[in-house]
C-alpha cells in the first residue's frame, strides 16, 4: 500500500509534498520544522523588519519540531516509539548542537532511533532546525 498523508494539525508544507507517505509497513516523513499549525509563526523567533534576530530561543524551536513530528506520526497511524531513523538539519551546529543534543536525549531516550545530524547553510524559511524521519507502522 502506498498512501500520502496530509494533516491540518501540523505546520503546512512549504511546497508541493505530503507530511508523510506510507509504503508497506514504513512511514517516511517529509522535512518537518517548528512552525505552528495554521500559521507561519516560528516559536522562539522574532525578526526585525531587516531580518535580524530580535528574539531567539533555539530550545523553543526544538520542542516545536518534536511536537510537529509526533503529530504527523500519530495522524499517520504510527507513534513516537516507532521511529527508526532521524536525520536532523541544523543551521548552526556550533551554537545549537549542545542544546539540541540535550533535548534529543530528553525526547528520544525510549525511542532510540538511528540518528544523523548535519549542518546546512539554510533552510527554506528562517528556521534553525528541521527533522526528516522514518518510522514503522504498528
Amino acid at each position: 500500500m502506498d498512501k500520502t498523508i496530509h494533516t491540518d494539525k501540523a505546520a503546512a508544507p512549504v511546497g508541493l509534498y505530503p507530511h508523510a507517505r506510507k509504503v508497506g509497513n514504513l512511514l517516511f516523513l517529509s522535512g518537518i520544522g517548528p512552525r505552528k499549525a495554521g500559521t507561519d509563526e516560528i516559536p522562539g523567533l522574532k525578526l526585525t523588519k531587516y531580518g535580524n534576530y530580535e528574539e531567539f530561543d533555539f530550545e523553543a524551536q526544538c520542542r516545536s519540531v518534536f511536537d510537529n513530528v509526533r503529530i504527523v506520526l500519530e495522524e499517520s497511524g504510527s507513534k513516537w516509539e516507532n521511529l527508526v531513523d532521524v536525520t536532523v538539519f541544523l543551521t548552526n551546529m556550533k551554537r545549537d548542537f549542545k542544546t539540541y543534543n540535550a533535548l534529543y536525549a530528553e525526547y528520544f531516550k525510549d525511542a532510540m532511533p538511528c540518528r544523523t545530524t548535519v549542518e546546512v547553510n539554510s533552510l527554506p524559511s528562517p528556521i534553525c532546525i528541521e527533522l526528516k524521519c522514518i518510522a514503522s507502522i504498528a
